[in-house]
């Protein structure tokens, strides 16, 4: 593809995605993939993962399947973009501002067919020093960007919770319900903050334990242990970690009547979508629960500029979307997961929502 210094791109063929980069830079110790998936509806918009993935394939392995996610996403969003996703392998802590700008350079090699944002081990501040090399990000702490998306990504898995709810119980009201969030991140805490101010009673986990405590004992809520959060009885499990975590390992000891939340593929193939339906766990697919924090960056790229009021209200939406889909999986005899899927398939086979005008960066004026 390219070269920088010493940064060099290359493109590799992966069957069934439309470009995959690999991008190396020896000077700063840079290793990463740029994947995308699809572009048939726009740009591919995606977050840029900082992860220490044990090798390359591991990494091509993540990156395919959050790329796949976001097309799922963006389509049936309506955000009309396409669907990709970077990662750089590196512990968080590790990574250096030469280290970013040099990935910046890479995302800017590519002409704005992908546009990155934050993700897992990369915050609003990395976005930022990112920048600086290319103008293809979203997310900025800017005057004229959206900033950190996890409370608007939380909005809208509180919105799918409840839809949830409603679709089990008959009302969507959280009061009372007994919600277990495993991994209490940005989005994760934003979650639980929401939940509770409406009554709901909370389960608590992550991976740092003494954060999960913390944030138990502010909320009157139960810690349990990362390996324990299965086996909770309650009426929500809200998955706000890393993916592949429902698979036939853990579904046996799923204690919930609903599954929903802010974590990138929860399910570890498509087949274990089908065995939550079996065993009577309503599933509400990631790529539409979590889908807020693509509408709030997406808002910002608009001519009009960024719009919080009028983002919230788009997410607000996904209760509606989500109701949609629990009903056509359960006409159809199929699992929610295919039956977004379905949908998805669709929209793009038939460029529905093709992207009309070209994405605004705004903050490159200021």
């Amino acid at each position: 593809m390219g070269t920088t210094l010493s940064l060099e791109v290359e493109e590799i063929f992966v069957e069934g995605y439309q470009k995959v980069y690999k991008v190396e830079d020896p000077s700063v110790g840079l290793k990463g993939i740029i994947c995308l998936h699809d572009l048939t509806l726009g740009p591919a918009l995606g977050g840029i993962r900082i992860h220490p993935y044990a090798n390359f394939d591991e990494a091509l392995f993540d990156v395919k399947r959050l790329a796949r996610g976001m097309t799922y996403k963006s389509a049936l969003s309506r955000c009309s973009w396409g669907g990709g996703k970077s990662v750089i392998i590196a512990r968080p802590q590790d990574k250096t501002e030469e280290l970013l700008r040099s990935f910046g350079r890479a995302i800017d090699l590519l002409g704005g067919i992908y546009i990155g944002a934050e993700d897992v081990g990369c915050s609003p501040k990395d976005v930022g020093i990112i920048s600086k090399e290319t103008k293809y990000v979203v997310g900025l702490e800017s005057e004229k960007s959206s900033g950190n998306p996890s409370g608007f990504t939380a909005w809208g898995v509180y919105k799918g919770i409840q839809a949830g709810l409603k679709k089990t119980y008959g009302s969507d009201s959280v009061a009372g319900k007994v919600v277990a969030i495993q991994g209490v991140g940005s989005v994760g805490t934003f979650l639980a903050d929401m939940l509770f101010w409406n009554g709901a009673k909370l389960i608590l986990t992550d991976v740092c334990i003494e954060k999960a405590e913390k944030l138990a004992k502010q909320y009157g809520a139960k810690f349990c242990l990362p390996e324990d959060v299965f086996s909770q009885e309650c009426d929500v499990f809200a998955p706000c970690a890393l993916g592949g975590i429902i698979n036939p390992g853990t579904i046996p000891q799923l204690k919930c009547k609903i599954i929903a939340g802010a974590a990138n593929n929860p399910l570890l193939s498509e087949e274990d979508g089908e065995s939550l339906r079996k065993k009577g766990i309503l599933y509400a697919p990631d790529f539409v629960i979590n889908a807020g924090g693509l509408i709030n960056v997406s808002s910002e790229l608009r001519i009009e500029g960024y719009d919080p009021v009028d983002t919230r209200t788009k997410i607000e939406g996904i209760y509606e979307h989500l109701l949609n889909i629990f009903e056509e999986a359960e006409q159809s005899q199929c699992s929610t997961d295919k039956a977004a899927r379905t949908v998805g398939d669709y929209l793009i086979a038939n460029k529905i929502g093709k992207r009309i005008e070209d994405p605004c960066f705004h903050h490159c004026s200021l």
